[in-house]
């Protein structure tokens, strides 16, 4: 058992990452309007990717010598980057914020269903009652769109696109958890994993952009816009990936991913 000091540091640390990420769904939403969102996450992963380099060039890049754990790192960083953030991305295109936001709440339950198959955790009988009633309605609400016979195809496939990036999410808190036991440090393994999802990005984006257009489209847009892609970037990234790689350190995923509620 935790000393209850180290323990009420993580749950401040969640609470202040869930604040973060709790107001990341509608500034996703809005700043779509600006960006498509392969330009947004390129240009979000950029600003990441230039603040780790600097901030790695520091403290000096920290990995186990571990060969298994290396390449699992870089597994996590693209998963937890290009690939979640992108299901995310591309599914509040086409969902609203509400609805994202809504099936987002879907991850806490299946982490800590995740903690207890993968990672040997407890949960109480009270909390498996629990869990199962938000999952029926976090299934509910994906299915919105039909049953409202609202938003049709294209808000069905967003809220599908949301669910599978909580999918994805609920991965990689499992792997996050395992190299933070195999005393990858939590600065590390943020920093990477946005300097692995700019590499990974960019050639996708360059499919559809040329580096010209890319820098054209940024510099064009209003500054409302850029805000949004700095307050993901700087706040909803950086920041809130390393305290929640910190406070993930110390207590199970399961208990820790309950303060997105």
């Amino acid at each position: 058992m935790l000393p209850t000091s180290a323990r009420v540091k993580s749950y401040l640390l969640f609470l202040i990452v869930a604040v973060i990420w709790g107001i990341a769904g509608p500034v996703i939403k809005f700043t779509l309007a600006g960006f498509s969102p392969l330009v947004f996450l390129t240009y979000r992963f950029a600003i990441s990717a230039a603040i780790a380099l600097v901030l790695l060039t520091i403290s000096g890049l920290k990995l186990p010598k571990d060969l298994k754990v290396i390449w699992t790192v870089l597994a996590y960083s693209f998963l937890s980057t290009t690939v979640s953030l992108g299901f995310l991305f591309f599914g509040f295109e086409k969902t609203t914020a509400l609805y994202g936001s809504l099936i987002s709440a879907a991850g806490p339950i299946l982490i800590a269903i995740a903690g207890v198959w993968f990672l040997s955790e407890r949960i109480t009988r009270r909390e498996t009652v629990g869990i199962a009633i938000a999952f029926s309605g976090s299934i509910v609400t994906v299915l919105g769109p039909i049953l409202k016979n609202t938003g049709g195809e294209a808000g069905l496939l967003g809220n599908i696109l949301v669910l599978v990036s909580v999918a994805v999410g609920v991965a990689t808190a499992v792997l996050a958890k395992k190299l933070l036991r195999a005393r990858v440090p939590p600065s590390t393994l943020t920093h990477l994993s946005f300097i692995i999802g700019f590499v990974t990005i960019l050639p996708l984006t360059f499919l559809g952009n040329t580096p010209a257009s890319l820098i054209s489209q940024i510099k064009a847009a209003p500054l409302a816009f850029h805000l949004g892609v700095f307050y993901m970037a700087l706040l909803s990234g950086t920041t809130a990936y390393w305290l929640w790689h910190k406070a993930q350190k110390t207590i199970e995923i399961g208990e820790g991913a309950l303060f997105a509620y």
